[in-house]
């Protein structure tokens, strides 16, 4: 999908009916009859049909989509009762199985934003899986929420971090009782799929909304070979909110004024091809999934994670498209090896970390073909990795507590700051986050004080061959804190 859809939640089952109805794609369909009628065009001259365009992007993106870049406010395309707009994202609710969807030009990280907005009239405080995306966090500083973070299950064999358990969310609420809401991530970037339903029940339990971060799981609602999806599981909101009007107002304020309707023609047509083919095409992309595995498993150093890992804290089901591989055995890190296959084979993986790689697969991928260049690529790389010298690895240290919050995010975010050298910086509040990578939680957010600990458990990541997210300076030698 190009943008992303935020869903709210109704609890209905898999498509089973209404095929035809799903046949359709009412958006795409009034775009292009719209171009193909040469109308006079007299709006802005961004989106007059490429009249004024630079001819090499006209060469590179081709006359068509041109042609249907229509503006927003179109009689008939997305102004007018039921419009073809409205009966599009009509559409994705159904498909999704849903009671509202919203299109997001923006992205998932919109949705995001507009969640902790809507939420911000419940209340301020939520409690957050300290792994979620950092637009939950942009999003929390933006609405002035007041987190309370729960740590999601950290797998110290492999250095990765799983989903949230229901009994540690129960926990957490039961820490933060003014709160409003949960958010959580499910599926996470490795594969591991949240048991949605006990941690749905933890807070329906407690009144409160579950909101679920499935923007790396949107093609499991479509195959019965793949771990239910979070709606179908109870989630209130996966990227939306129980209160509606409130959802719809903050969509509206954080996408532009003028969005693109090549985007929004792209989640129409992709809603129709996932529920139409979904089921079809996500069979034989797991059929090449599984032929990458074997081939993958066959080159010594290698191992496949898969459903086996599933009974390990933090992981209720396993999403096959996400192909993590242990790259530990090869005696190297998984930063050298996808360098090798970068510059070997030119081949670009989804994620990297010390201890695994992740290539990411997708619906109507011919996952056969990818399979046999991916597997064929990386035996290279592990034949090169044979053939260097290899320095003794020293074991993965788990990352150190986070430091107190001692300002609510947004005040530290926003207020006034300073920049000093980042070994100086032990005791201060921080106005910026890190994320150490490998596991990907944040050690540090907007408002906690920096420990001694974090600040080495930073520099030792980094010395391993890790990177860090978040920082203004890349380079790590200076950070942003609060002016005391």
């Amino acid at each position: 999908m190009s943008g992303d859809a935020l869903q709210s939640a109704t609890g209905a089952g898999r498509p089973t009916e209404g095929r035809t109805e799903q046949d359709q794609t009412p958006y795409l369909d009034a775009i292009v009859e719209y171009a193909e009628r040469r109308p006079g065009r007299f709006h802005v001259p961004g989106h007059k049909g490429g009249h004024g365009a630079d001819p090499a992007a006209i060469d590179a993106l081709g006359q068509a989509a041109f042609d249907r870049d229509v503006p927003a406010g179109i009689e008939g395309i997305d102004v007018g009762a039921d419009s073809p707009f409205q009966q599009a994202q009509r559409l994705a609710a159904k498909a999704w199985g849903a009671r509202r969807s919203w299109f997001l030009i923006n992205g998932a990280s919109q949705g995001n934003h507009g969640t902790c907005l809507a939420l911000r009239h419940a209340g301020k405080r939520v409690v957050v899986q300290r792994n979620a995306h950092s637009s939950t966090i942009d999003g929390i500083i933006l609405a002035g929420l007041e987190p309370s973070f729960v740590a999601p299950e950290l797998d110290a064999e492999l250095g990765v971090a799983h989903c949230l358990t229901p009994e540690s969310l129960a926990e957490a609420l039961d820490r933060s009782p003014d709160a409003v809401a949960a958010l959580t991530v499910s599926p996470t970037y490795f594969g591991a799929v949240a048991d949605v339903t006990g941690l749905a029940e933890v807070c329906h339990d407690r009144n409160l909304p579950l909101v679920v971060d499935e923007a790396w799981g949107s093609h499991l609602r479509f195959s019965p070979l793949l771990p239910a999806s979070a709606l179908e599981c109870d989630a209130d909101l996966v990227l939306s909110s129980v209160h509606k009007l409130l959802v719809d107002r903050c969509v509206t304020l954080t996408e532009s004024t003028s969005p693109s309707a090549l985007l929004t023609a792209s989640l129409d047509a992709a809603r129709r091809h996932a529920a139409v083919h979904g089921t079809e095409l996500l069979a034989e992309t797991l059929a090449g999934v599984e032929r990458a595995r074997a081939e993958v498993q066959r080159i010594g150093g290698l191992e496949v994670l898969d459903e086996r890992l599933v009974g390990r804290p933090g992981v209720h089901g396993w999403d096959p498209l996400r192909l993590s591989i242990d790259v530990r055995a090869t005696g190297s890190t998984g930063t050298r090896l996808a360098s090798l296959m970068r510059e070997l084979d030119d081949i670009n993986l989804e994620l990297v970390s010390e201890n695994v790689v992740v290539a990411a697969l997708g619906m109507g991928e011919n996952a056969a073909r990818s399979a046999g260049r991916f597997a064929a690529a990386m035996r290279r790389a592990v034949e090169v990795l044979g053939a260097e010298p290899q320095l003794p690895k020293r074991p993965f240290t788990p990352p150190p507590p986070w430091g107190s919050l001692e300002a609510p995010p947004r005040e530290a975010f926003f207020g006034p700051q300073e920049v000093v050298p980042f070994d100086e910086a032990v005791g201060r509040v921080a106005a910026e986050s890190l994320a150490a990578y490998p596991p990907g939680i944040p050690n540090v957010l907007p408002g906690e004080r920096l420990t001694q600990e974090t600040v080495d458990y930073i520099h030792e990541v980094v010395e391993h061959g890790g990177w860090v997210r978040g920082a203004v300076d890349r380079s790590l030698r200076t950070i942003r804190v609060v002016s005391e």
